[in-house]
This record gives C-alpha cells, structure tokens and sequence, in this order.
C-alpha cells in the first residue's frame, strides 16, 4: 500500500537523455522523456492504437513517436499525427504532473488537480556549491516499507555492514525517537568510539587523524511518502560531537529516496551529500563507491526477508523498541493511505 496524492523521485535526468524511459511508479506504467525546450514529460506508457509501449519509441522535435506504427503523441496525451490517419478522435492518454527539481525528476500518481510543486520535499545540500552529491539506484525486490524500516533502525550495522559502518557500540547507545508533524526522528549517539573502515577513510578524506577516538552520531528523519534523510557523521572526541566545528568532523547526508514500483517491488535511489572536500572528485567517486557497497548488503538482506514474508503472510513479527521509527513511519502513511479512500456514506 502506498499514497499516491504526493511526490516521488522517478528517475534521474540523465535517464531520459537520449530516449524514453519507461518505468513503474505506484502500480502506473509511465515514459518519461523531454518534450519541447527540453521539459521533462510523462505519459501512461501504452499506446492508444495497439497498447505498445510507447517507452520503446523515440523522440522527435519534442513529440513521442510509438515505436510500433509511428503514432506521434503531444506532451498533454494528444494524438499529434499518425502516417495515413486521421487523429482528430483517437482518445487522450493520460499525463502525469511532473517536475525537475535538486537533480531528480518527480512524479504525482494521484489526483493531478492536487500536485503542488512547493509539496516536493525540500534538500537544502541540492545545487549548493558548498556540497558535494553523489548516488546511484537500485531495483530491489522488496515492499518499499520494509527499507523504511531498515534505515529508521540502524541496529542492523552492527550485523549487516560488519566490514565498513558497523561497530558494537551502535547496539549499546540508547535510540530516542519522536514525531514532529509528518516527520518522524530516531537519533542515536555514540560517545569516545573509534570510528569503522567507512568512517576513518572519511576522516583522510577530510584531512584528519583517522586513529584517535571519535563521537558518532546518526540522526535519521523521514519524510512521507517514503524519503529518508539521515545526518551522519564523526567529530574528534571532546568536540562538540554532532556540534563540532567543521575542521574537526567529517559530517554528511545519507540520501534515500525508495520508491514503489509494485506492493512488493521498489525504486532506490540512494546517495550521500557531504560538505567537507566538496570540489575533491576522486573522494567523491570514493564514498559513492563504498556506500554502493553497503546498500548491496542491505538489499540481500530485505529481499530474502520479502521471500520469507510472502512465503509466510500469516506469521506476525515481533515489534521491539528499536523498531519505534519503522513503526510510527508506517503509521503516518496509514493515515494518508486511509485518507485518499474514498468515504463511505452511512444513512
């Protein structure tokens, strides 16, 4: 189950470069691909004709010609023209409200009359040439909710990334969790540790001692429908910690974006956006390279558990406190799943 009244990365722009994408969003099979000037555009991904993908076909002069019979669509789902046809009655194909915005393209699944731009979930680190971004994407086989609940509980380090972010410690600080609005807030925050593989590689990469203890800190906040922002980071021990001048940390944003494509199937599109070294490519391509990495381990980890669950539908899973953020996540998206249903009328 997943809202659809709100916004979701789709693809990157570098995606729709060249040609089409088609891609599955919600349960919509959708193309995306850039209409006149360049605008991005998207459109059901079926073609009124003979119901081809209309991603397999090409752009020409900002229109989407089928590649089947060489049906050529307008960005608003009009018919432009087709060889020896006349298109004044084909039917309109649905549009669906799209943005380009922080270097990701957005789409609305829902009732179009409510898609508000100023809805899209803000990224402070987007186009500032104070930081550096740098991510990939993953399809990975699982419900989308079930990421949600591995990155608003980072227990799992401990167990799962054990070779680059994972350290006893994480399991011994206390998690203190809190709503504010439609934002969810677990924070967790480790005292005199020394730092694991990931982070001392950071720690160089920030010009500072990677072999003296640190003060860790994971702050993971998410947003609905299903992003999930979590500051990360390590100071020089005695500080200041998460407060620590900047010459004396290393201090970055794990960027998740995971969206649906089916029930059990999703879109993820991670990342991390730091603010140390920023113009320095190779550190960059370094960090993307060993978050790759981690987010490999998780996806193992999540499909198998898709596996089990669909395998086993009828067992109910234990919920402990370090499952609070997953738990009150999910019950914010109850709240807007229930809300788009339409009401029933009592006599």
């Amino acid at each position: 189950m997943f809202p659809k009244n709100t916004w979701y990365v789709a693809c990157t722009p570098s995606e729709i470069d060249d040609k089409p994408l088609g891609r599955q969003i919600c349960g919509e099979k959708i193309v995306f691909y850039r209409g006149p000037e360049g605008k991005v555009a998207a459109l059901d991904d079926f073609c009124p004709h003979r119901g081809a993908a209309l991603s397999l076909g090409t752009v020409c002069e900002g229109k989407l010609v089928c590649g089947y019979h060489g049906l050529v669509m307008n960005c608003d789902g009009k018919v432009a023209s087709m060889p020896g046809q006349r298109v004044q009655g084909f039917p309109r194909t649905r549009s669906f409200p799209v943005v380009e915005r922080y270097g990701f393209i957005w789409v609305w699944t829902g009732d179009e009359k409510l898609a508000d731009p100023d809805l899209i979930h803000p990224l402070e680190w987007a186009d500032n040439p104070e930081w550096a971004y740098a991510g990939g994407l993953y399809h990975v086989k699982c419900d989308y909710r079930l990421m949600i609940d591995n990155l608003m509980d980072l227990t799992h380090e401990t167990y799962v990334h054990t070779s680059s972010i994972g350290q006893k410690e994480i399991d011994e600080a206390p998690v203190n969790t809190k709503t504010e609005g439609d934002m969810v807030v677990t924070s967790r925050y480790m005292e005199n540790v020394m730092a694991p593989p990931f982070w001392r590689a950071n720690l160089r990469g920030n010009n500072l001692a990677d072999d003296v203890p640190v003060d860790r800190w994971q702050v993971c906040r998410f947003t609905p429908p299903s992003h999930v922002m979590i500051e990360v980071g390590v100071a020089h021990a005695g500080k200041g910690g998460y407060h620590a001048d900047p010459k004396d940390k290393v201090h970055s944003i794990v960027v998740d974006f995971c969206t649906p494509e089916t029930e059990t199937t999703m879109w993820y599109f991670w990342g991390m956006a730091r603010n140390f070294n920023p113009k320095d490519k190779a550190l960059t391509a370094q960090i993307r390279e060993g978050q790759g990495k981690v987010f490999a381990e998780d996806t193992v980890v999540l499909e198998a558990q898709q596996r089990n669950l669909n395998t086993f539908p009828e067992r109910k899973l234990l919920l402990l406190n370090i499952d609070a953020g997953g738990v009150q996540s999910r019950r914010i998206l109850d709240r807007l799943i229930a809300e788009e249903q339409p009401q029933t009328q009592t006599a």
